[in-house]
């Protein structure tokens, strides 16, 4: 997924001085209860569920109008939040704290999912652990998750990014520079995993496997539209969990679905599949306690905010009092037994 926080904070505050300004918000995405929500989505496992909900009639069924955006671009997707031309939109957690303290006003309601693999640091035959990265030269676009995973890795084992010659390199270009013998090692997402292990004997050295809830991913509304419809969001979020039932229930029916959004066989779906821990509602809904368990989203937002300051992302970490939204999913549990 491409999962780049470089110009959010640059698009909040532009459309946040918009609005200072008096600027009209015939681009908004929804102005009232008959309207439908508008929800951006992109490339990625734990959003294409989004598309089964949509074709499965689940919307629908919980009696709420949503109308679904997909975007080709990531950063798109993200720019039309910030500029209110959608009410919703999935999200990683590193974008959401940069939209956030660049002063957007947002709310993590659903907590899709976690990574389990298909973020990885993938490494030439000759490194065989991570102490062996220690003057290596490794490349990853700088600020983004993959980023964040190696400076996990390396912290795991007593090291830090000193102890390596760090490459920042736009995803697909660190992938394709490390298929072609340019770094020893690179830190990217699915499917530029496919194109980095081209590299005869390269091999994934660690992944979000190995970190489970280092990075989640979620359903992020504008406040605003929160705020103002929070029966319709509610709607929204039953719909979700029942797609999620839906997925366990008739697998191959929703893979089918997923593969045909992501451009892929069914057969090469499941495998993008596999690296992705998509959560049901039980899951969801403990994964918003701020605890020290690895699949704590606020806890681990309190290690990505100083990361993303350290990193020039923000200039300030992202406020988080109100940034969390658990009761959508509370109610969840609460009429369906999660």
């Amino acid at each position: 997924m491409p999962r780049i926080i470089a110009a959010i904070a640059a698009s909040a505050a532009l459309v946040l001085s918009a609005a200072a300004c008096g600027g009209d918000d015939s681009s908004s995405g929804s102005g009232g209860s008959g309207d439908p929500i508008v929800i951006g989505y992109s490339a990625w496992p734990g959003w294409f569920p989004l598309k089964v909900a949509e074709e499965k009639g689940f919307f629908d069924k919980a009696g709420v109008k949503v109308e679904l955006k997909y975007f080709n671009d990531y950063t798109a997707s993200i720019d039309a939040l910030t500029a209110g031309q959608t009410d919703a939109n999935t999200q990683t957690l590193n974008d959401t704290l940069a939209g956030e303290a660049a002063g957007a006003d947002l709310k993590i309601v659903v907590n899709t999912d976690f990574s389990a693999g298909n973020d990885a640091v993938i490494v030439d035959k000759s490194i065989t652990s991570v102490k062996d990265l220690r003057g290596k030269t490794i490349a990853a676009e700088a600020g983004v998750v993959d980023h964040y995973l190696l400076l996990q890795g390396l912290e795991a084992n007593g090291m830090t990014e000193k102890d390596i010659n760090f490459r920042g390199s736009p995803t697909d270009a660190a992938a394709a520079g490390f298929a072609s013998g340019q770094f020893d090692g690179v830190a990217v997402f699915a499917p530029f995993t496919l194109e980095a292990l081209k590299r005869p004997g390269s091999h994934v050295l660690f992944s979000s496997k190995d970190y489970p809830g280092s990075i989640p991913d979620h359903i992020v509304f504008d406040a605003k539209t929160v705020a103002e419809r929070p029966e319709d969001v509610q709607k929204v979020v039953d719909a979700w969990y029942e797609t999620v039932a839906y997925l366990k229930s008739n697998p191959a029916d929703a893979r089918a679905i997923m593969a045909k959004q992501a451009g892929v066989s069914a057969d090469e779906y499941k495998t993008l599949d596999e690296g992705t821990n998509i959560l049901d509602a039980k899951d969801a809904l403990a994964a918003f306690t701020d605890d020290a368990k690895p699949t704590s989203v606020p806890a681990t937002a309190k290690k990505i905010n100083p990361f993303l300051v350290s990193s020039g992302l923000t200039k300030e970490e992202a406020p988080l009092d109100g940034l969390f939204a658990p009761e959508f999913t509370q109610k969840a549990v609460d009429g369906n037994g999660g």
